[in-house]
């Protein structure tokens, strides 16, 4: 197995962030490494421009972090988009008039649908999408700010991704500033997105063109201005390079390390991350990394080898955010085309992991999270010779601990009926019986009750949970046999006592503070 990370390693704050940044470049279907280019583009910008190093290093983190927020309410938007926001919407994000509002229209039908289709989908689904629109980018914002906190980010960064989708004509969608209000960082965030996603689209020319009609109005035309006047300089991309090396050698001095427990903290923030894509999904990858953690030392493990055990479980699923939202919310059978999406999760947790030193040595763990002993699994359709013990825990981990949850196609298990279904897949030759019993003698020690952060009472607790289940407040109030008005006022003080204002990020605090329990009872989340 690769070398193990050890708790007195210190770790680049730069690696991890860099890693997230890859994650969502999947998340959103662009091109692995986009977000990575749009960085180096961003610090080109910023060393014309001779900003000061507090100012360079806070734009650096915010250009990687720009887009941690896109799996928040996904699978709401799944719902109300047919077609890919990414593709109709970024190229005219920064554009004139209702260009923006048109691109986001574009979005709303099925593609693949006859014309009279896709119009009755765009009358019916407008009214929703108006509705969300604000309150769900002011979410994608916060949670941004919320993951560039846990990940390891300066402190003044997660306060910048507010002004994410600010316009320099004060035009953007939350109207929170203008001009000179928005932070210079962001500012120079704003054009490299555009540039990097223009010069996706037809080239740096191209790119150097649009920019420039943008500048005064989506840009600060001083920065637009010189992008315009380096563009072959600032635009430059060598295609047969990885951008990673460039991209952590761009870091302005002194670099930043994690250590010990922020190591941890940020590990579990980017499986957070994996598990906004769906409410079902809640908990998920803290649960398994801490389940496998447990059941590893039950095993006798070395301290390091747990480390690294559990680290895996943290970051198994980041390949999920490839997947369609829909999918993972789909109470039916998955077509092959859905099912070969959902096999092929795995391989792109381990290409998000490959490019970090420290996270590679993970992946050998992490990716073998779905394989089976008798090569059922996926996506490599390993054997046991193949498969080394540390994968055969987290894949028996992961195993329970999914059982426990529910999905859109069936209730949680039991915790009873999870250990009869695990031990048949031991018995059968699936699942290691050393690894089996390890898990489920772990899963039977696990505390039941954990303490109450920010002075949330019981119920409030209760009520965080549902909502982080996906449900709304007149089913929160049915489920807990209250008022609507009563459940609403439970919310709002949840809401208060942790210093969140909006679902995503309330759900992303629960998933944090073990108030997600999994083998809890279901209730249905709407659909």
């Amino acid at each position: 197995m690769a070398a193990e990370p050890q708790r007195n390693e210190r770790v680049r704050t730069a690696e991890l962030i860099a890693a997230l940044c890859l994650a969502t470049d999947l998340g959103m279907a662009l091109p692995f490494e986009h977000g990575l280019h749009t960085t180096l583009i961003a610090m080109r910008l910023a060393g014309k421009l001779g900003i000061d190093r507090p100012s360079a290093c806070e734009t650096y983190y915010a250009c990687q972090l720009s887009h941690a927020g896109c799996t928040t309410e996904a699978h709401v938007a799944a719902e109300i988009f047919g077609g890919s926001m990414t593709s109709n919407l970024n190229p005219v994000m920064y554009g004139p008039g209702l260009d923006p509002l048109k691109g986001v229209i574009r979005a709303l039908p099925d593609p693949e649908r006859p014309a009279f289709v896709r119009w009755a989908q765009t009358a019916r689904r407008f009214p929703r999408m108006v509705r969300v629109q604000g309150p769900a980018i002011a979410a994608t914002c916060e949670v941004a700010g919320m993951l560039a906190d846990r990940v390891g980010a300066p402190a003044s960064v997660p306060g910048l991704l507010a002004y994410l989708t600010e316009r320099w004509d004060g035009k953007g969608p939350l109207r929170r500033a203008e001009r000179e209000q928005i932070p210079l960082p962001m500012r120079i965030v704003h054009v490299a997105n555009d540039a990097a996603y223009q010069r996706l689209l037809g080239g740096w020319e191209h790119a150097a063109r649009v920019v420039g009609e943008r500048g005064g109005h989506a840009f600060d035309p001083a920065i637009a201005t010189c992008l315009v006047e380096e563009a072959t300089e600032v635009l430059a991309r060598d295609e047969g390079a990885s951008a990673w090396q460039e991209v952590l050698a761009s870091e302005p001095l002194p670099q930043l390390v994690l250590e010990a427990e922020a190591v941890d903290r940020a590990l579990a923030a980017m499986g957070s991350f994996a598990d906004l894509v769906s409410p079902y999904l809640s908990g998920h990858s803290v649960g398994v990394g801490n389940l496998t953690g447990s059941a590893a030392e039950a095993c006798g493990i070395d301290p390091h080898g747990v480390t690294a055990i559990r680290a895996a479980g943290l970051v198994h699923d980041l390949g999920r955010v490839t997947v369609h939202p829909r999918i993972w919310q789909k109470p039916g059978p998955l077509t092959a085309d859905e099912w070969e999406q959902v096999r092929l999760h795995p391989y792109h947790t381990e290409r998000v992991l490959s490019r970090s030193p420290f996270l590679s040595a993970l992946s050998p763990i992490a990716r073998a999270h779905h394989e089976r002993l008798d090569g059922s699994g996926y996506h490599r359709a390993a054997t046991a010779p193949e498969l080394a013990f540390p994968g055969r825990l987290l894949a028996a981990a992961d195993a329970y601990h999914a059982m426990t949850e529910p999905r859109p196609h069936r209730d949680p298990l039991s915790p009873e009926r999870a250990t009869q279904v695990l031990a048949q897949q031991a018995s059968s030759g699936r699942l290691d019986r050393d690894a089996v019993t390890a898990v489920l003698e772990a899963a039977g020690q696990r505390a039941p009750r954990l303490a109450r952060p920010a002075g949330l009472t019981d119920r409030e607790a209760e009520v965080l949970a549902l909502l982080a289940r996906g449900l709304q407040t007149k089913q929160i109030a049915r489920a807990l046999g209250i008022s609507a008005k009563t459940a609403d006022r439970h919310i709002q003080n949840a809401y208060r006592k942790i210093g969140v204002s909006s679902r995503a990020a309330a759900t992303l605090y629960a998933i944090e503070h073990g108030l997600v329990a999994w083998g809890e009872p279901r209730n249905e989340p709407p659909r």
